[in-house]
C-alpha cells in the first residue's frame, strides 16, 4: 500500500510538471506571437517640421510606443538623410520608420539602416534608385492650388502664403495653418531635385497612405508609386497635412506595421 501510495505521488508530481512546462511552453509562445516592435521615428517633409507629428506621437506613445521625431535641417537629401540615421541609431532595437512628403525621399535613402524593420510613406515620394521627388512630381500636372513657388536667389523652396492653407493643409483650422505657414522649413530646392541611391522597399515591408484631397502631391500619383513598390495600401479622405488632421489614422497604420512585420 505504501509503494502504491508513493508511485501515486510521484505520477501526480510528474504529471505537474509537464503540465507546468507545457503551460509555461504556451505562454512564451504566445507572447513571442503577439510581440511587436516598439520604436517609431517619424521623418517630415518640406515646408514643415516635426511638431506636426505632435497628434500622432501622442496616441502612439500613450499604447507604449518609443517615438522619435527627426527634425530635418532641409539644407540637403544627404543632410537629412544624416539627421535620420543618427536618430535609428539611438533606437534600442528594431523601428518603423515613417516618412511625410518629401521626407518620403529621405527614408527611402535612410531606410537600409540595419534597425529599419518597415517603411510606411505619409502622402510621400516612394522612389526608385536613380529617381528624385521632382522626377516623381512632374509626371502629372500638379494641381493649381498647389503654391510651391519658384526658387529665391539662393536656391531654397517657400510656399506661397495665399495658398498655404487651401493648397497644403485644407482640412485643418486656417489659424493652425497661418501659424505653420508662418513656422515653414528653409527648404533647399536641390533636396527636391535629389536622386536616391537605393530602394530599400524591396527587401523590407512597406505601407502607403494615400492623402485623397492633397493638392500637394496628387493622390493619383501616390497611388502609382505605392503600386510599384508593393505597398500595403490605406486611403483616408485628408488634406496633404493628413498627419495632422487625421491623426489616429495615421497612427493605425503605424500600428498594424509594428504588429505585421516580422
Amino acid at each position: 500500500m505504501k509503494k502504491t501510495s508513493t508511485f501515486k505521488s510521484l505520477g501526480s508530481l510528474f504529471l505537474f510538471a509537464i503540465s507546468f512546462m507545457l503551460l509555461s511552453g504556451f505562454s512564451k509562445f504566445s507572447a513571442q506571437s503577439t510581440k511587436m516592435i516598439k520604436n517609431v521615428v517619424l521623418v517630415h517633409g518640406a515646408f514643415v517640421d516635426g511638431s506636426g507629428y505632435r497628434g500622432v506621437y501622442d496616441i502612439l506613445s500613450k499604447k507604449g510606443y518609443n517615438v522619435t521625431v527627426v527634425q530635418n535641417p532641409l539644407s540637403s537629401l544627404q543632410d537629412d538623410v544624416d539627421a535620420t540615421k543618427a536618430a535609428l541609431d539611438r533606437q534600442d532595437g528594431p523601428a518603423i520608420l515613417v516618412g511625410h512628403s518629401y521626407g518620403g525621399s529621405v527614408i527611402t535613402e535612410a531606410g537600409d539602416h540595419p534597425k529599419v524593420a518597415a517603411l510606411v510613406y505619409l502622402a510621400a515620394f516612394q522612389l526608385d534608385a536613380g529617381e528624385s521627388a521632382l522626377d516623381w512630381a512632374m509626371t502629372e500636372p500638379g494641381s493649381p492650388k498647389n503654391g510651391i513657388l519658384p526658387a529665391d536667389d539662393k536656391g531654397i523652396l517657400y510656399y506661397d502664403k495665399k495658398k498655404f492653407h487651401e493648397g497644403f493643409a485644407a482640412d485643418i483650422p486656417k489659424a493652425q495653418a497661418d501659424f505653420m505657414y508662418a513656422s515653414q522649413g528653409r527648404f533647399a530646392a536641390a533636396a527636391l531635385a535629389a536622386k536616391v541611391t537605393k530602394a530599400p522597399w524591396k527587401t523590407k515591408p512597406s505601407y502607403g497612405i494615400v492623402a485623397t484631397q492633397d493638392e500637394a502631391i496628387l493622390p493619383s500619383i501616390q497611388r502609382k508609386m505605392y503600386k510599384k513598390g508593393g505597398s500595403k495600401i490605406t486611403e483616408i479622405k485628408g488634406s496633404h497635412a493628413v498627419f495632422i488632421s487625421h491623426p489616429q489614422e495615421v497612427a493605425d497604420v503605424i500600428i498594424r506595421a509594428s504588429k505585421e512585420v516580422k
